[in-house]
């Protein structure tokens, strides 16, 4: 749970604890996190219009209160770098495939920044910096080459007439 939570819950149970030590008997208690202040139930209407003032005063769009879980669940995949069982745990899911499931688009990101970060790392090595595909301006001389190590291997012109006649490149021996 991360420490800002923690203490807004810690601070919670302390007004809790002043109303149950000023009401008495007049508190009821059902071990609550977030009750009015006699101890009873806070009403779904309430918590929206605490909700929909919140939103008003700070600019932000008008969406529902459980949008806020889905956002902490992007977020918390973008800051893990795709920790699926992690944010399960955190977020409640029961399983790690409905978060893969509901959040694809997010761990689609990640695999897009993973290959960015692959062609980096694998590609950048430092011998094959500089290294720059040879040059042949000149079919002429391929074909040359090519018949050069022809003449050279009778395994490769079987190869090639098995090829021509409509075969594989395999070769009995």
């Amino acid at each position: 749970m991360p420490v800002t939570v923690a203490n807004i819950l810690r601070k919670l149970g302390e007004q809790q604890e002043k109303a149950k030590t000023f009401l008495g008997s007049e508190y009821h208690d059902f071990d609550l996190v977030v009750a009015l202040d006699n101890g009873y139930p806070c009403e779904n209407r309430l918590l929206e219009e605490s909700f929909k003032k919140l939103k008003e005063k700070a600019g932000l769009p008008n969406v529902v209160f459980h949008s806020l879980h889905h956002s902490s669940t992007t977020y918390q995949l973008m800051l893990s770098k795709g920790d699926i069982k992690s944010v399960q745990g955190d977020t409640g899911h029961a399983t790690a495939d409905m978060v893969t499931r509901v959040y694809a688009h997010v761990l689609n990101e990640r695999r897009k920044e993973n290959a960015k970060v692959f062609e980096q790392e694998f590609y950048s090595v430092s011998d094959l910096k500089n290294a720059k595909p040879t040059e042949n301006t000149n079919s002429e001389t391929d074909i040359k080459a090519l018949l050069v190590q022809l003449q050279k291997s009778p395994k490769l012109i079987a190869m090639m007439k098995n090829l021509l006649n409509g075969g594989t490149t395999a070769v009995e021996a």
